[in-house]
């Protein structure tokens, strides 16, 4: 096939590929191509998923049916397929489908601690982090995420025709093709960038800057968009949060411990100001404050109280 494949054309193969799985047919050249076809483009994957998930429902027993597997309809057209799968996305949406959730044009949220990886509509995936809140806006010209609060990462399916834009606050970021991170911060907005190029301006004034991947760049609620700074080395410990980890290098352990605070309802409080200025290394779980904390208090000499849903540090 030449030229880049539609969003439809790939919803029609996803869902041919979906049939063969259910059915076990693949065997070992079927395997292989089904694994080329996945690598020759990043929208097919969440394609995939979405047609296995809505393949599950429309299979699904009615209530006080017994269906076995070997009972299950092993060959289904496509028109059929395709309604099915219609029916699926909506009750996906309404939170029936215990699979991997499909954003679809609404708001999503995540509560403290919890991490989601979520295959969009498009093609394009959102990792979402702790107490974040966006909403989804995918239309035929333009695909719209608002970030109400905290950090995503996405990985933007490529669509020429159909920008992806970002708006946090003030802030705007756009690409077509690409993967960054936004996080709202108290006085303005964090964008990094890790795979192409994207345009990053503020709504309070209309001039753009472009980042290319290993930058990162600050807009100011107040001054817009700084200079991009260059630390491609920085970007895989900034982002480790997608795996459930917090990586400190030289960390103060005020910073450190606001991270943690982040992700976890039981909250770590320096007692001794003198603590907080000092700087540690080290590699952790988001939801293991407690290891963190005792860490701490061996390198530092510190006094360690942990009681109910507070961890006390000090001297």
């Amino acid at each position: 096939m030449t030229g880049v494949e539609t969003v439809q054309q790939i919803q029609d193969e996803a869902a041919d590929w979906a049939v063969r799985l259910d059915a076990g047919e693949l065997d070992g050249d079927g395997q292989g191509r089904l694994d080329a076809w996945l690598a020759g483009d990043p929208r097919r994957r969440g394609a995939l998923l979405r047609a296995r998930a809505g393949l599950e429902l429309i299979l699904e027993p009615e209530p006080g049916e017994v269906r076995d597997a070997m009972s299950r309809p092993r060959r289904m057209d496509r028109r059929t397929l395709f309604g099915g799968l219609g029916a699926a996305a909506a009750a996906a949406a309404l939170g029936t489908l215990a699979l991997i959730p499909v954003l679809n044009d609404r708001r999503y949220k995540t509560d403290i601690g919890e991490i989601r990886r979520v295959p969009l509509r498009d093609g394009s995936l959102a990792a979402i982090n702790t107490d974040t809140e966006i909403a989804v806006d995918l239309q035929p010209r333009q695909r719209a995420i608002r970030l109400e609060r905290g950090e995503a990462w996405f990985q933007v399916a490529k669509d020429p025709s159909r920008p992806f834009v970002v708006t946090a606050g003030d802030a705007r970021v756009r690409a077509v093709g690409t993967a960054f991170s936004v996080r709202r911060r108290v006085m303005g907005v964090e964008v990094l960038v890790t795979e192409g190029v994207v345009e990053v301006w503020s709504g309070k004034s209309g001039a753009a800057r472009r980042v290319s991947a290993g930058n990162q760049i600050f807009v100011s609620d107040s001054a817009g968009p700084a200079k991009p700074l260059h630390r491609p080395l920085e970007m895989d410990r900034a982002l480790a949060w997608r795996d459930g980890q917090i990586v400190l290098d030289g960390d103060t352990i005020a910073a450190a411990v606001h991270e943690f605070n982040r992700y976890n309802v039981r909250k770590i409080v320096v007692t001794d100001p003198q603590l907080e200025g000092r700087r540690i290394v080290g590699w952790f779980h988001t939801n293991e404050p407690d290891s963190f904390a005792r860490a701490v208090a061996a390198s530092e000499a510190a006094e360690l109280d942990v009681s109910g849903d507070v961890i006390l540090l000090g001297g």
